[in-house]
């Protein structure tokens, strides 16, 4: 199964590691090292023009999406469960 993350996004969902909202990155010294280990590995890719809502961790890229985390954990979510 695929998941969209916005634009023209999408990725397998057993690729999927973890969603977080973008506040996430503000709030956590812990992510925002995290996020600055995958820049330098240019493993970071913004998804469309819009303000990023969200953090979406796959096993290869970190994506930042325009779609809201709630609504990206409820894709995974239906995904899982079928």
């Amino acid at each position: 199964m695929y998941i969209h993350l916005g634009g023209e996004k999408i990725i397998r969902a057993a690729e999927l590691v973890a969603i977080f909202d973008i506040s996430i990155e503000q709030s956590s010294k812990l992510s925002k090292q995290f996020v600055a280990q995958a820049r330098k590995r240019k493993d970071v890719e913004v998804i469309g023009e819009e303000e990023a809502k969200s953090i979406v961790v796959t096993q290869h890229k970190v994506y930042y999406s325009p779609i809201s985390s709630s609504t990206l954990k409820k894709r995974s979510h239906h995904f899982a469960t079928t």
